[in-house]
């Protein structure tokens, strides 16, 4: 049995997880889905590597699961623990002493014209949960106040050493596949898995994340 520890992106909340995690167990495995300090003005990236890494506790044979802005705390959770794998899904890739806010421009990802959050991020996700978790993150997010973590240099060297993994998500208009390909390879120097699906595949396409992710749990 795995654990999966599920790391929500910027804005996001572990309910985004909750699909995804009923998978997961159906196949046998555990989950760790924890809501990160994104209402303390004063959290850390290492504060919100610690929630993850206090949830997860002692538990064995864990693979740190990063989404979209969580891939800045997800390699620091591996550098508290001691991860089978780090999988990074349609997620930011920081280099060393580079900002959240920064990365934005250093990426050179490329804006979108795209205002409404339902075609932007769950596009392909059944209209009535896409709602259903955009109203439950925005009352999540009228208590964001990310000053702190947002604005402070990513703390570490180097990359952690563990395997690490992309998901490429292709119908992701938010991080476009063009955009992540090249991203990929110039931070990891790795071809990045591919899957279909938009920026919150847990959502719109739950058994197929589900079975990649023990795909991947299977080969760490």
């Amino acid at each position: 049995m795995t654990t999966f520890a599920l790391i929500h992106g910027g804005g996001g909340s572990a309910f985004d997880w909750h699909l995804l995690e009923a998978e997961l167990r159906g196949l046998g495995h555990d989950t760790v889905a924890v809501d990160l300090p994104m209402s303390n003005p004063q959290a850390r990236l290492w504060d919100y590597a610690d929630a993850v890494v206090q949830a997860a506790g002692e538990r064995p044979d864990l693979v740190v699961v990063a989404h979209s802005w969580g891939g800045f705390v997800g390699p620091l959770v591996c550098a508290r623990v001691k991860a089978a794998a780090l999988v990074l899904v349609t997620a930011m890739i920081p280099s060393p002493g580079e900002a959240p806010d920064d990365w934005w421009e250093r990426s050179g990802r490329p804006s979108s014209d795209i205002e409404d959050e339902y075609q932007l991020f769950l596009h392909d996700v059944p209209r009535e949960l896409g709602e259903r978790v955009l109203a439950h993150d925005r009352e999540l997010a009228g208590k964001m106040s990310m000053d702190r973590a947002v604005r402070e240099p990513w703390p570490l060297a180097a990359w952690p050493d563990v395997p690490t993994s992309y998901l490429l998500c292709r119908d992701d208009r938010f991080f476009t596949p063009d955009f992540v390909r090249r991203h990929v390879q110039e931070r990891l120097g790795i071809v990045p898995d591919e899957l279909p699906g938009s920026h919150m595949v847990m959502l719109s396409r739950p058994r197929e994340l589900a079975d990649y992710l023990a795909q991947v749990a299977v080969g760490a």
